[in-house]
């Protein structure tokens, strides 16, 4: 934007009228670029989109997730040490701030951990406590998998998701997920494993190993 020649500065008038009897109009100018900082009036070359003070009369939007910048969605979000998935669309990341704190509250309860792995992954999981079984052979019979001597570890739970007719690369992906989210929201002294089921071999239906048919389930136990 070209600078008007002759423009000055409001604030002038709050000055005694003594400055403003400057014919060459300088001190009016010159006032003219603290105004346009401040207030974001038109005169200057590269006019801010808003002034000092309208940033600063707004700043309460800037922490309201429904009415802030989207570039400051992801920064509302790492108060709470949480991240926003690149795919989400910008109304879901909203709805995800505005529900952040809530959910925080409750950090390390099985119930948190339900929910944030809803919201992430898409899925319901079911998580449970890890349970004793006896060996028997052909059922239960491989030490530290299925089954324990002298009981389960303590502080184990068992998180179990099901996705149906995943492929290879979306299998992963909400595998990561998943781990990421439950190691960072877990109670610290806790262990647990991970299940993710889903369909078996169905001829003519699913049946392309590696594209739309995964044998068994995935299991982690950190």
């Amino acid at each position: 934007m070209a600078i008007d020649p002759t423009a000055v500065s409001e604030y002038l008038d709050l000055l005694p009228s003594i400055y403003s009897d400057d014919a060459t109009q300088f001190l009016g100018r010159f006032l003219l670029a603290f105004e346009q900082v401040l207030t974001g009036v038109d005169g200057a070359a590269a006019p801010p989109v808003d002034g000092l003070e309208e940033t600063i009369a707004g700043i309460a939007t800037l922490f309201d997730p429904r009415e802030t910048r989207e570039e400051f969605l992801p920064w509302l979000a790492s108060w709470v040490a949480l991240g926003l998935r690149a795919d989400w669309s910008v109304a879901q990341k909203r709805d995800f701030v505005a529900r952040i704190v809530p959910l925080y509250r409750g950090r390390g309860t099985k119930a948190n951990l339900a929910e944030l792995l809803k919201i992430y992954t898409g899925l319901t999981p079911v998580i449970t406590g890890m349970e004793d079984t006896e060996l028997q052979i052909g059922v239960h019979s491989t030490i530290g998998k299925d089954t324990w001597i002298d009981g389960s570890p303590p502080h184990r739970f068992h998180v179990s998701v099901t996705m149906p007719n995943p492929d290879q690369k979306t299998l992963q992906r909400q595998f990561q997920i998943a781990s990421a989210l439950i190691d960072l929201q877990k109670p610290a002294h806790t262990t647990y494993e991970l299940e993710i089921v889903f369909t078996t071999m169905q001829i003519g239906v699913r049946s392309t190993i590696g594209r739309d048919t995964l044998l068994g389930s995935a299991i982690v136990a950190p």
